[in-house]
């Protein structure tokens, strides 16, 4: 979208902004930090506070873990099992303290017992699924950003383009845990048709 298309249905479709698990648990000082990431929490919620007037929706998702099973170790491999993290009950789990005033439209939350990378394996209070609600509302395009792009934003990039959706990763909005895992992840967003662009030049 240009910046003359309008603010949230321009000739390109209806668009959401799609905000990947940005809790603390995921940023310095949390149970799983990705370095990096209480920087990229404040630096969306700047982008989010300036360009509302782009997006019809603006979606939050969270890792949101009672128990999930062996998804959590105590001696995890980094690959498939992990320290626990996103605790419900806990600060963690929460958003992080810089989207306070982002007010979401929808807010999904995922792996209550099971693990789930992509935004799309959530739900929100009335138990609607990320995809319904977008679709729902005519959503045709997502930006995404969060944390971390190597995992759950790489995983729910995928998942929008597999139910038809255009998707951008706004590249500036996001951190992968390593530098060539996210160099992974985005070869693999790109080569399954994702537009990689940094939020500065839309």
């Amino acid at each position: 979208m240009t910046r003359d298309e309008g603010p949230a249905t321009g000739t390109d479709g209806t668009r959401a902004l799609l905000v990947v698990d940005v809790q603390p648990t995921f940023c310095e000082g949390g149970a799983l930090p990705v370095e990096g990431g209480n920087a990229v929490a404040a630096a969306i919620a700047r982008y989010a506070a300036a360009h509302r007037d782009r997006y019809a929706l603006v979606v939050t998702t969270q890792d949101w873990h009672v128990d999930p099973g062996a998804h959590f170790s105590d001696d995890p491999d980094y690959v498939d099992t992990w320290p626990p993290h996103a605790v419900v009950g806990t600060a963690e789990a929460e958003l992080h303290p810089a989207l306070a005033d982002l007010r979401p439209d929808a807010s999904v939350r995922k792996g209550e017992y099971a693990a789930a990378y992509s935004g799309f394996e959530g739900v929100d209070a009335d138990g609607r699924a990320l995809g319904a609600l977008l679709l729902d509302a005519g959503v045709t395009d997502v930006d995404v950003v969060g944390i971390a792009e190597s995992h759950c934003v790489r995983a729910t990039t995928l998942d929008a383009l597999t139910l038809g959706l255009r998707a951008r990763v706004l590249t500036d909005l996001t951190v992968p845990v390593t530098p060539e895992q996210g160099a992974a992840a985005r070869d693999a967003m790109a080569a399954a048709g994702a537009e990689l662009v940094a939020s500065d030049a839309l």
